[in-house]
């Protein structure tokens, strides 16, 4: 199956993504307040991307009942979760403030767009799926390692991606991707696999560039 060939290429990315430090203090709650701003900044501007990337795919889907879902995750993505971002962003205050848009959020968030625009539905499916997927296990993995988030300063991150109805959603967005992958020519197979590779990929990247703290080389030449 698609899912599970993609999870055991992905193996040692998502060990390094449990590891990573951002992550390893998110869990803690030891993260810095400017590390986390910087994060949940970028997290909600790529949001925007992610949820017109599924909305694309919702009008891209010949299976009514695969439209709705992803229709519905479209609206999950702006409305629930920019919600949580913006109750913590109210809360870090001044922390969240001036924040430019760093390079891999507009890289990954390009991707995203590119790809709603000119790859077929069973690719693009591929390319939102990291999203869905590796926040779940993630969000799942540091509640186990936390377990009582009562007074946890980022319990309600932890909460959102462990919630079961979260991960409903991936097991509905796992079995359209194994669904559309079974079916698919080769290239369209390949395709699919270098899709999900690629967003994987810049799903580390995102956590990485939250904690240095990533900003633009040419910054110092292009300051407004």
């Amino acid at each position: 199956m698609f899912c599970d060939d993609m999870w055991l290429r992905t193996a040692d990315l998502m060990t390094a993504i449990h590891d990573h430090p951002f992550n390893v203090a998110l869990g803690d709650g030891s993260l810095d307040a400017d590390r986390f701003a910087f994060y949940i900044v970028q997290d909600a501007r790529y949001l925007e991307a992610f949820s017109r990337a599924l909305a694309t795919a919702s009008a891209r889907a010949t299976d009514l009942e695969e439209a709705a879902f992803f229709a519905s995750s479209a609206h999950t993505a702006l409305a629930a979760e920019r919600l949580l971002h913006a109750g913590y962003v109210a809360e870090l205050g001044a922390e969240a403030t001036g924040i430019a848009t760093s390079p891999t959020c507009l890289a990954y968030a390009s991707y995203l767009q590119a790809t709603a625009l000119a790859a077929p539905y069973p690719v693009l499916v591929a390319a939102v799926l990291p999203c869905f997927w590796i926040y779940q296990d993630v969000g799942t993995t540091l509640l186990g390692r936390a377990g009582d988030l009562g007074g946890h300063p980022y319990g309600k991150w932890i909460s959102t991606y462990s919630d079961p109805e979260f991960a409903a959603s991936v097991t509905r967005a796992k079995a359209i991707a194994d669904r559309l992958a079974e079916g698919a020519a080769p290239d369209t197979r390949a395709a699919m696999e270098q899709a999900y590779l690629t967003a994987a990929a810049y799903e580390w990247m995102f956590w990485d560039s939250a904690w240095r703290r990533e900003s633009w080389p040419t910054a110092r030449w292009l300051a407004p």
